[in-house]
Order: structure tokens, then C-alpha cells, then sequence
């Protein structure tokens, strides 16, 4: 194997079992209480978009002290992109459920990262709340941005079929999340239609080289 191939395979191998959670376990109850805070950040986004998430707020919202939401989440940031990981992930159980039915690898990352995006526009607010978290987010917020980058990728790579890409394809799949969070900006800043979007995603997929060698471990 060579050394792309297995850069390739151990890419593959970090974005596949790596956890979308706290680095340290976390009991049940801390579990529920971390839920809790996440779901109250995501109610008041929606409600009132970025402005509205204000920590003492959201520590009120979900019966939590303050002091315990900031060892939860340093700041707003990290909360909202916590909140981001968190509605993808919930997108992807969705998805799951019902996959796409497109044809080719392209065809399905295209009507996935569609669906995706129709998600994200029912809730306006809290897709522009954490967008900007996102776009806020400076090298401290760095974990938990990867671990929504990582969970976009999971859902680009179930949409392909693939559970062992290689290192062209995780390229190329990163080049379509790129595409997708940059469609989400110019939407949300009123700079491109509905349509323009699901264009500019659909011509992404189709440009990217997304076929499944045969050798691969196609699902």
C-alpha cells in the first residue's frame, strides 16, 4: 500500500470512530444536564437568533448554575458550535433512516447535503446563530469545530456508500463540505437564492470525482 493510500486509510479510520462528545466520559446525569443546556441554546437561537444566546439565559433556561454551564462550555461559541455538532448529528439519524436514492455517489451527496440544507432553513435563527459561531470561532474553539467538520463528513461519506475511502476522495470530500458551509453563508446573508444553493452544491458533487473504486469497501 502506498503512502497516499494509507494516509487515505487512516483519515478514514479518525473521521469514522471518532466520538462526537466530550473528550472526558460523561455519567448519565452529566449526559442529560449537557443535553438539557444544548437543547435550551437551540430554543433560544431559534427564537432570536444569535443575540439571544446569552449564557446566564441558557443556564436559566435549562436549570443549570452558570458556573456549571461554563465548565460545560467556555463561552457562547463553543456552545453554539456544540449546538451545530449537535443538530448534524440528529440530521444524520434522520438520514440514516431514510437515505439517499440518487444513482451514483455525486447524485447522493447532492440530494443529502440538499436535504441538509432544507433542514437548517426551517430553523433560519439558529442556522444563522450557528453559522456565525462558526465563522467566530477562533483556535480555542478548535475541538469542538472539528467534531462538527468530522460529523459533515460522516454524513458525505454514508451518502457515498464508503466506509474506506481513500485519500483523493476524503479530498474531495472536503472540498463539497467546504462548498456546503459556503453555500449556507451566502444564503443566510441574503446573497444567494434557495436555488442557487442546491445549484452550487449540486454542481460541486458533480465536478468532485466521487466514484467508488471497485476495491474499495463500498457499503
Amino acid at each position: 500500500m502506498d503512502k497516499a493510500a494509507r494516509a487515505g486509510r487512516t483519515a478514514a479510520r479518525q473521521v469514522g470512530t471518532a466520538r462526537i462528545a466530550p473528550a472526558a466520559p460523561l455519567t448519565e446525569r452529566q449526559e442529560a444536564r449537557r443535553r438539557r443546556i444544548l437543547h435550551a441554546c437551540a430554543q433560544l437561537a431559534c427564537r432570536g437568533g444569535f443575540d439571544a444566546v446569552q449564557m446566564r439565559a441558557v443556564a436559566e433556561s435549562s436549570q443549570v448554575a452558570l458556573g456549571t454551564l461554563y465548565r460545560y462550555f467556555p463561552s457562547k461559541i463553543h456552545l453554539l458550535v456544540a449546538t451545530m455538532q449537535d443538530q448534524l448529528e440528529h440530521l444524520h439519524g434522520t438520514l440514516r433512516k431514510k437515505p439517499p436514492a440518487g444513482d451514483t455517489p455525486a447524485e447522493r451527496v447532492a440530494e443529502t447535503l440538499v436535504r441538509a440544507f432544507r433542514a437548517l432553513q426551517r430553523e433560519p435563527h439558529l442556522a444563522d446563530a450557528m453559522v456565525r459561531a462558526l465563522i467566530f470561532a477562533d483556535r480555542s474553539v478548535s475541538p469542538e469545530v472539528d467534531q462538527a467538520s468530522r460529523q459533515t463528513m460522516m454524513i458525505i461519506l454514508d451518502a457515498m456508500e464508503l466506509s474506506d475511502p481513500t485519500a483523493d476522495q476524503l479530498a474531495a470530500v472536503r472540498v463539497i463540505e467546504h462548498t456546503w458551509h459556503s453555500a449556507l453563508i451566502t444564503w443566510l446573508s441574503g446573497r444567494a437564492s434557495i436555488a442557487q444553493v442546491k445549484s452550487d452544491i449540486e454542481t460541486a458533487c458533480r465536478l468532485m470525482d466521487l466514484t467508488v473504486p471497485q476495491h474499495t469497501d463500498a457499503r
